[in-house]
């Protein structure tokens, strides 16, 4: 650092922003988190993003693991790879279940947090297969459904969409095994990555084909089935957003569409409240629809227009 750097840093008011800093975090830790002044208690999501990394590279040894990795030294990748990612969750599982419990009030019982932890992760853990098995499906619904598409190694390799499908079969893992801060983290760090944004809570059905994938936005409590394609900003989001007697808004109620299986929703489609694309059915492009689509049905701007002539809801 040199003299000049040293003057000008020296007219910083630092103590004034250190100080005024202090007292901003006092403030909110006396109203909402008297309990930090303890240390840091939440997860953290540098050290999430490296048990994704490592759970990647498990899943997809070959491709997305190490680059010196040969075949014959798979299994022992897989399982050293394995073992630290699991052991970090572990701890990452932990300080989400003592969070939970300190804001349910319950009693601090360290046994039984271990015990709940140890059984989240040996859960999650014997759903990898499983997960792989829907990623399969996934990769080939996008490599079936993109002429561009050279290889299921080119698609897995470059494809937005199979990259925020990774993360969210992991994060819905976690979110079912109940712990939805981990697995929210997993999914805005895909998100951040793809400009998919996927809620963990979510139930995607294997072979589900996010072409482009930009700006796609999918709900908590969506449900998509089988071999449903989505093209980039398509939103399966909530019409109205219920509220308690306090005003408050209700937590976890079911708001967002259900898509069932082969449906095709084109570009820039907004799909809105708790209502059913029916099998096989299609939504053009830049349409807005609240209402139930039967199997097979098609929703175009031009269906609309003609609709909303007749006098009929689209």
């Amino acid at each position: 650092m040199t003299m000049d750097s040293n003057k000008d840093n020296a007219d910083l008011p630092l103590e004034r922003v250190v100080a005024e800093l202090r007292e901003a975090r006092q403030s909110w830790r006396e109203r909402h988190r008297p309990h930090e002044a303890r240390g840091r208690e939440l997860p953290s999501a540098e050290l999430l993003r490296g048990v994704i990394d490592g759970l990647r590279g498990a899943l997809f040894p070959l491709r997305l693991g190490p680059p010196d990795l040969r075949p014959g030294a798979e299994d022992y990748y897989i399982g050293h790879t394995l073992d630290t990612a699991l052991h970090c969750l572990q701890g990452q599982v932990l300080l989400e279940l003592r969070l939970a419990a300190r804001e349910a009030g319950a009693p601090r019982d360290e046994v039984l947090l271990a015990t709940r932890t140890n059984a989240v992760v040996r859960e999650f853990s014997r759903t990898l297969p499983q997960i792989r098995r829907m990623l399969d499906e996934d990769v080939l619904a996008a490599y079936e459904g993109d002429p561009a598409a050279r290889s299921v190694d080119e698609v897995l390799l470059c494809y937005p969409g199979i990259e925020a499908m990774i993360h969210h079969r992991l994060a819905h893992a976690l979110h079912r095994l109940g712990v939805p801060l981990l697995a929210r983290i997993i999914a805005e760090q895909s998100h951040a990555r793809t400009g998919i944004d996927i809620h963990p809570g979510a139930q995607i059905g294997p072979g589900l084909f996010i072409d482009h994938g930009t700006g796609v936005v999918i709900g908590e409590t969506a449900v998509i089935g089988r071999r449903v394609r989505i093209y980039q900003a398509v939103t399966l989001g909530a019409r109205s957003f219920p509220t308690d007697e306090a005003g408050q808004l209700r937590k976890g109620q079911p708001r967002h569409p259900i898509v069932e299986d082969e449906v095709v929703i084109y570009a820039g489609a907004t799909i809105l409240g708790r209502i059913t694309l029916g099998r096989g059915a299609t939504i053009g492009g830049n349409v807005w629809v609240t209402q139930d689509v039967p199997p097979g049905g098609q929703v175009t701007q031009a269906s609309i227009r003609t609709a909303n002539h007749a006098g009929n809801p689209p």
